[in-house]
């Protein structure tokens, strides 16, 4: 009996050994994650390559899938990106980062109010710009990517000096970009001046761009022109690689970008570097770039994520100025006089720090908080004076997420609020140089005045999304309060003034409506504002203007978005109307310095289009085509001045219309290239119409080759041309320039035919 007991026991070990090995059963968990934006893609489908078993993930990204191996393949496919199979064991938890598809962007999740949506179900009008739109030109001038943006048009003077206007809103800046927001992952680029100069970062240090057009994005500040939020291109997870890339081209054009990234299962850090040399097509017109970006990525566990941005610009860059209307057509090489013997220039180093953190408290709270600063020091020989300059800046921004699913319905919301701390300090010196023989450049005297402004506001802001099956209804609330002292260093006399503008509510109502599953129909109606920048608020004697007052506006809208079930033929319409009260329009004094003033009432009204068409496919390559056009009907609605009445007229500095065609070609073999056809209206140069540039047509095109050597090694050689016609055009109106319309200086000239060629190397480690 013990023989027969021992082997009736060793059979029942045996079995349930057995049953064991049979029925084993693992468990995988992972996050699925957009490579750009880090946001989590929810109902993204998970499957086991081989038992086809499959499962969704949540809210939050997150999935857990049971196999029955150690070892599984898993393909993870969300519509919109591009699909991936990786190799995983379980216990591991992987982050899955998928990359965006072209073809399908209204699939994209973006993060519209904060609160992250299908770019379909948006309430607002979006464009996104793709890695592939961002590297489509010579990485060098941002100008011919955003102008292929319906309602947005980028003014370049030259690579330092340029002007983002959207929807007419920005065209009188007198030299940057403001009254537009701007965001880098989360982090403000707009300073305390309402400035944004978006074009100082490194173009290949950013995987994607998303332009809200007009004040409805009530979480990022309503700018009255919209916002335009930037993503950095972090590396890839389970990864590394080092990249070079060198780009050779007209006018002395010597560009490198390295870059070295290292991603594990949970981090990673990607640092670019890139140096810039330009002789520049004119005159007093050379530049040299330097930039260093790192970012990374730490997803602590399940519940905490931490990223942290760093980047650091140097920048030299002479100043040719903008040319009277003889000089432009027969000189357009030539600097202006007074700039050319002064050796005008500017001279700065930005550094930016921001570290963003975001916490899961359970699966319907969700926290996300970033603290930022940056230092800004420049100095500005102007013929005029000489400028010096010093910023730093300070800030918190945090808000609260919350998703509720009902049966047939589901609520988003978020509330929040921004604190923003910035100090100026500037300082004007005469400038000496024509007291020095020629080519001395400038030389500074006397002090001329010295301003310290402290700037700050807080922002309070709160969003939500209601949907019910095929509606979507979204409201918005922002609230601003701006305070500023100023003091005068020289004349202490008067001690520090404190101003500050009226607090600012600005609400705004969005719907989107399902009307089948190829076509959506939304609208809008929102409130906005801007402030006006330091620059603005300053007379010419350095002495502040305390009547200067901030922009408002609303804005009415509707449009679609569609596409075909085979998805050959995708895209969009808006139609947009804008009131804008106390618009901030600049003057140029006989001494060649600015002056603002609040010039009544404008209109701005528009419709924008963008269509995009498979025009054939293949095994073997790929003809895409696009359609972008805005056609615009900006006025002053109200402007009188002591002597003249400009209601009526055309709005400064603003063409009529832009139209972008373009078709591109990507082949299996390695092959690509593209050619972009944009034709631009007439813009006034002044507010009396009296002078305005001409239309005109440009045409740019790249090819290239890419290919793989081994599993490693990769190379990409590319060639490209810009304005391939030699059109002679306007790239940058100095609106209201002074003098009359023979002498005043409004026209900046626009590069001829420009060519560069680039080769990129890359090895994964």
């Amino acid at each position: 009996m013990p023989t027969l007991s021992k082997h009736i026991s060793s059979c029942i070990l045996l079995l349930l050994g057995f049953s064991t090995t049979v029925f084993a059963q693992f468990s995988v968990s992972g996050i699925v994650i957009d490579q750009s934006n880090t946001i989590p893609l929810a109902n993204a489908t998970i499957t086991d390559f081989d038992t086809k078993v499959s499962v969704q993930s949540d809210a939050k990204g997150k999935f857990s899938i049971i196999t029955k191996t150690i070892d599984v393949r898993l393909v993870i496919s969300y519509k919109g990106y591009q699909t991936q199979i990786i190799q995983i064991s379980s216990g591991e938890n992987p982050i899955i980062a998928l990359y965006a598809t072209s073809n399908a962007l209204d699939e994209i999740v973006i993060n519209a109010n904060t609160i992250n949506q299908k770019l379909q179900k948006a309430s607002e009008a979006i464009t996104i710009v793709t890695s592939s739109e961002i590297n489509s030109e010579n990485t060098v001038q941002l100008a011919p990517i955003l102008n292929r943006v319906p309602g947005v048009y980028m003014q370049s003077g030259s690579l330092n000096t340029n002007r983002i206007t959207i929807r007419g809103i920005g065209a009188r800046s007198p030299f940057g970009t403001a009254n537009i927001r701007a965001y880098y992952a989360d982090i403000p680029l707009t300073d305390g001046n309402g400035e944004s100069a978006i074009e100082d970062l490194e173009l290949a240090s950013i995987s994607r761009m998303e332009i809200h057009k007009g004040p409805s994005s009530s979480s990022y500040g309503v700018g009255l022109g919209g916002t335009i939020l930037l993503y950095p291109e972090y590396a890839k997870f389970n990864a590394s690689s080092a990249n070079i890339y060198s780009t050779i081209g007209s006018y002395g054009l010597f560009r490198t970008v390295a870059k070295l990234s290292h991603g594990g299962e949970k981090a990673n850090v990607n640092v670019i570097y890139s140096n810039t040399h330009s002789d520049g097509y004119r005159d007093n017109n050379s530049l040299d770039k330097a930039t260093a970006t790192i970012t990374a990525n730490w997803f602590i566990d399940d519940k905490n994520e931490l990223s942290f941005i760093g980047n650091y610009t140097s920048l030299k860059a002479f100043i040719p100025s903008s040319l009277n209307r003889e000089d432009y057509e027969n000189s357009p090489r030539n600097a202006a006089t007074f700039w050319k013997n002064a050796r005008g220039f500017e001279d700065f180093k930005k550094t930016l720090f921001g570290i963003n953190w975001k916490h899961d408290y359970n699966e319907t709270y969700t926290q996300k908080t970033s603290v930022f600063t940056s230092f800004n020091n420049n100095y500005e020989p102007r013929p005029f004076n000489i400028l010096e300059e010093k910023a730093s800046t300070f800030g918190v921004r945090t808000r609260l997420l919350a998703t509720k699913n009902f049966d047939e319905s589901s609520l988003k919301w978020s509330v929040g609020g921004e604190l923003f701390f910035n100090n100026y300090n500037g300082k004007q010196f005469d400038n000496l140089y024509q007291d020095f023989p020629d080519g001395t450049g400038s030389v500074a005297g006397d002090i001329l005045s010295n301003i310290d402004e402290n700037r700050n506001y807080f922002n309070l802001f709160a969003e939500a999304i209601y949907t019910r099956k095929k509606l979507s209804i979204s409201l918005g609330l922002h609230l601003n309060q701006t305070n500023y002292t100023v003091e005068n260093q020289i004349n202490t006399s008067e001690g520090e003034q404190a101003y500050k503008f009226d607090a600012i509510i600005s609400p705004k109502l969005g719907i989107n409506y399902e009307v089948s599953n190829n076509f959506n129909l939304f609208g809008s109606v929102a409130h906005g504002f801007s402030t006006p920048t330091t620059e603005e608020t300053l007379l010419p004697n350095g002495v502040f203007n305390p009547n200067i007052k901030a922009a408002r506006g609303w804005n009415f809208e509707i449009g679609s978005r569609f596409h075909t079930t085979n998805r050959k033929l995708s895209g969009s319409v808006s139609i947009y109307t804008m009131a804008v009260s106390d618009l901030l329009v600049n003057r140029r004094t006989e001494t060649d310095q600015n002056i603002t003033l609040n010039a009544g009432k404008t209109s701005h009204n528009g419709i924008e289009a963008a269509i995009r068409y498979e025009l054939f496919k293949s095994e073997h390559f790929t003809l895409n085509s696009h359609v972008n056009a805005s056609i615009n009907d900006y006025t002053f609605k109200e402007f009188t001045e002591t002597t003249a009445n400009f209601s009526g007229n055309d709005l400064t500095g603003v063409p009529k219309s832009v139209v972008n065609l373009g078709i591109e070609i990507t082949t299996t073999k390695g092959f690509y290239g593209r050619l972009d056809f944009q034709a631009v209206g007439k813009m006034p140069a002044n507010d009396e119409n009296s002078v305005y540039s001409e239309a005109f047509e440009l045409l740019n095109g790249k090819i290239g080759y890419q290919n793989t050597i081994g599993s490693q090694f990769s190379y990409d050689i590319s060639l490209g041309a810009n304005n391939i016609f030699d059109t002679k055009y306007v790239s940058q109106l100095q609106v209201n320039a002074f003098g009359n319309d023979t002498n005043a200086r409004y026209f900046y000239p626009g590069l001829p035919l420009n060519a560069y060629g680039g080769i990129q190397l890359n090895y994964r480690f």
